[in-house]
């Protein structure tokens, strides 16, 4: 009777995962780079070259253009930033078509430009499967999600995403009456974003900081 060999696929851990998308992540400016100019060849990131996620792709190209004018951080801010004394990393999960990330990235690299203790990473969701399905939000691959990790030990010390704090309230209120998020709805959302000029963002990003 012939032995029957089985072969079974090694499950990579999640160091491994997040090291290798940490070695194709990319800096904010090369990726804002990258967005603008896939928004002028009218193409977007990812396998779904549709005309919706090209359309989503121009429009965060514009509103990240906006925000990293506009954007300012208070004192408490900036101080906080400075006062680390541990090497952190921000290593996100995105794609350039996701409107909520367009307010949420430029939070973040204002941040993170402040002192050599954070870095951001950011690297595309569907080019890391394995890894944003270690990460899922409510069972979904929600972006953009930022794992926060210790730099030298690549452990995992804070996680946020997809949404500020005010924002993802609103998302929980809204499915709960309608059944699920229309366009006029993330329309308002966007609204919602720039009245708040980044605030409920950064504070959440703060409260991130201090967890190291």
């Amino acid at each position: 009777m012939g032995e029957i060999v089985m072969n079974t696929i090694q499950e990579k851990d999640t160091k491994t995962l997040l090291r290798e998308a940490l070695k194709m992540a990319q800096s904010y400016e090369t990726y804002r780079n990258r967005v603008h100019e896939l928004a002028l060849a009218g193409a977007t990131t990812g396998p779904d070259q549709t005309e919706s996620l090209i359309n989503y792709t121009q429009l965060n190209d514009r509103r990240m253009k906006r925000w990293d004018k506009t954007l300012r951080l208070d004192d408490k801010s900036v101080e906080t930033v400075k006062e680390l004394r541990t090497k952190v990393t921000w290593l996100v999960l995105t794609e350039s078509w996701c409107g909520d990330a367009s307010p949420s990235l430029p939070v973040m690299n204002k941040l993170a430009v402040l002192g050599p203790y954070l870095d951001l990473k950011i690297a595309l969701r569907d080019e890391h499967p394995e890894l944003m399905d270690r990460f899922l939000t409510n069972g979904a691959r929600s972006i953009p999600k930022l794992l926060a990790l210790d730099s030298d030990t690549l452990e995992v010390i804070g996680e946020w995403g997809p949404r500020s704090s005010k924002a993802t309230g609103m998302v929980h209120a809204y499915k709960a009456e309608h059944g699920k998020l229309t366009p006029e709805f993330k329309q308002d959302l966007q609204v919602f974003y720039n009245k708040d000029k980044g605030a409920d963002i950064l504070n959440d990003l703060l409260e991130l900081l201090t967890l190291k």
